[in-house]
């Protein structure tokens, strides 16, 4: 049984190996939270009903964690607040654990996760490019199995494009939903708290603890009438420009969605691509001014250490906004707004990408602005005219995530939730040791739902090593030159099941790309280079099986009969 001790300490194992320091900006001492999991063990134990006992978790540096400073990505801005916040209270009353506060884009302004003294966060699969923000830190951690779940904030979409750039999910709830108390403001009237977890199941259970009644009357929501779902989409030449291959990435999850017996059609976008500009260069921005102006004024004129100067940018400008200004954005936003809904109309929800491109590091660096802008495409106008969202990934583009969104109206999101499950896509998995059919740790994927898809071998550029591990499995690292080819099996499962396999991945295993003979490059088991000082290296046998085989007949007069067995046809782990 695994207890929340085992938690934690596997949490902090994984941050050792994944040596990502800017995903965090304070981190809890372990003797302390190991000392809470142990509280929380003994009170399971007496019986003791906690929903998420055995769950750790992560919040952005702008809401409150008792304990550890709130910096708001600004370490001038610090300040030791008096009690949790309201979300995270109630998410350690229900039994998880928080482990520190992540960094973000300073004072939650920016889409990209590089704005931010502590460094910029880079994506969880490819560190050339940006995790995404301004809630990065806390999606990286989720995407790398180092907690189980994590808060964000979203104003313009900082709760779901960190949530596709890394292929988790990000639920953005409807505004009022889950208390904003405790919470260092951006745009205090458009804040939402926002949950980041590997599965959508998990993700809804953390939102379902931190949700309170609604601080407003309901709206008069009509019943759903009969029938398939109806889902509004957007034709390839109004999206706008998108990197390659992303349009033909969200026409096949439309034509996913009309297979499984949805009723799509097609919508003009402009009304929320309209109000996603008047979001930054209308006069709402001057809401910005209003949450930390002052401070970022007086920290100017004290020389400006700390500041990252497009925020810092940003935010002053804010200041000369005129009020007329403001009542005129007011006024067309509200047009704006009447024309979205128009469009929808009946449909319970409108299919999105989350963003329209991922860029790398360097882009972002050459353009600040420009590259910023252009990811909030789709995002900018939800929060705006009120409107509830769900992000979740949706298949590959050149090997990294591409991922889409469901909008609906306030109040939605449990439609869009369920709605959001009939999208769920499978992935590839490169395996060659201990998960392979017939081996010891090969029930996992079964449990997870994963069948197998053909068996192949690596391109010639691994080597193979047995581990000093309980189960014996080996290490596969990539070498290039002077690697062989090794005997891969791929598999197919759901993508919330990798989540659920990585949050399992025990050291000194990790999960990257591997090269196949095809050239492909798909998920796969590999493990650190320092466990292999005492390894054995096995390439010469070409195969983790031939390995173990071999090994058997020497210490066994009879050797498997069937080298390569055929994979159980009733897919249960109870049954190997």
């Amino acid at each position: 049984m695994t207890t929340t001790v085992s938690r934690v300490r596997a949490a902090y194992a994984r941050i050792e190996a994944t040596d990502r320091p800017e995903i965090w900006i304070d981190l809890r001492p372990r003797e302390e939270v190991e000392a809470e999991a142990r509280e929380l063990d003994a009170r399971v134990a007496a019986g003791e009903r906690l929903p998420l006992a055995g769950r750790v978790f992560a919040a952005k540096g702008n809401i409150d964690v008792r304990g550890l400073p709130t910096t708001a990505g600004c370490p001038s801005y610090a300040y030791e607040p008096a009690a949790d916040a309201p979300v995270v209270a109630r998410l350690r009353a229900a039994g998880a654990i928080v482990l520190g506060t992540t960094n973000l884009d300073q004072f939650a302004t920016g889409l990209v996760g590089t704005r931010s003294p502590y460094g910029a966060v880079r994506s969880a699969l490819d560190p050339t490019r940006v995790g995404g923000g301004s809630s990065s830190g806390s999606a990286v951690a989720v995407a790398l199995g180092i907690v189980d779940f994590a808060l964000g904030t979203d104003t313009a979409g900082s709760g779901r494009v960190p949530a596709a750039f890394n292929g988790i999910v990000g639920l953005k709830p409807t505004r009022g939903l889950v208390p904003a108390a405790g919470v260092v403001p951006a745009c205090a009237s458009l804040d939402c708290v926002t949950v980041f977890a590997r599965t959508l199941p998990e993700a809804e259970q953390a939102l379902a603890v931190m949700a309170s009644p609604p601080g407003r009357e309901l709206p008069a929501l009509p019943p759903r009438a009969p029938g398939p779902w109806r889902v509004a989409v957007v034709p390839r030449g109004r999206l706008g420009e998108l990197e390659e291959g992303w349009a033909e990435a969200y026409e096949a999850v439309v034509a996913r969605l009309a297979d499984a017996g949805a009723s799509v059609r097609e919508i003009d976008p402009a009304p929320f691509t309209e109000a996603a500009a008047m979001l930054y260069e209308g006069a709402f921005v001057a809401e910005r001014y209003t949450a930390v102006g002052g401070f970022v004024d007086k920290l100017i004129a004290e020389g400006g250490e700390g500041l990252d100067p497009t925020v810092a940018g940003i935010i002053t400008r804010a200041r000369d906004i005129p009020a007329h200004r403001l009542f005129a954005d007011q006024a067309r936003l509200a047009t704006l707004r009447a024309r979205a809904l128009a469009e929808l109309g009946d449909a319970d929800a409108l299919l999105l990408p989350t963003t329209p491109g991922h860029p790398t590091l360097a882009e972002v660096a050459a353009d600040p602005l420009g590259a910023n802008a252009r990811l909030g495409r789709f995002t900018n106008s939800t929060n705006l005219f009120d409107l509830a969202a769900v992000a979740v990934p949706a298949g590959e583009v050149d090997g990294l995530p591409f991922g889409v969104m469901l909008i609906g109206p306030a109040f939605t999101d449990e439609r869009l939730a369920a709605l959001a499950r009939s999208l769920e896509p499978e992935v590839r998995l490169a395996v060659v040791g201990a998960h392979l059919t017939g081996q010891p740790l090969n029930p996992q994927l079964l449990s997870l739902g994963a069948r197998l898809d053909r068996t192949t071998t690596t391109a010639p550029l691994y080597r193979l090593h047995a581990l000093r591990t309980d189960p014996p499995k080996p290490g596969l690292v990539h070498v290039g030159e002077g690697g062989a080819a090794i005997e891969t099996e791929v598999w197919r499962l759901p993508a919330q099941g990798l989540g659920r396999l990585l949050a399992m991945l025990p050291r000194p295993m990790t999960l990257g790309r591997v090269e196949l003979a095809d050239g492909s490059r798909i998920p796969g088991f590999l493990c650190e280079p320092s466990a292999l000082e005492d390894a054995e290296d096995i390439t010469r046998y070409g195969s983790w099986r031939e390995f173990a085989w071999a090994r058997q007949a020497t210490t066994h007069p009879h050797p498997h009969p069937h080298p390569h067995p055929h994979p159980p046809t009733n897919h249960h782990p109870t049954d190997e």
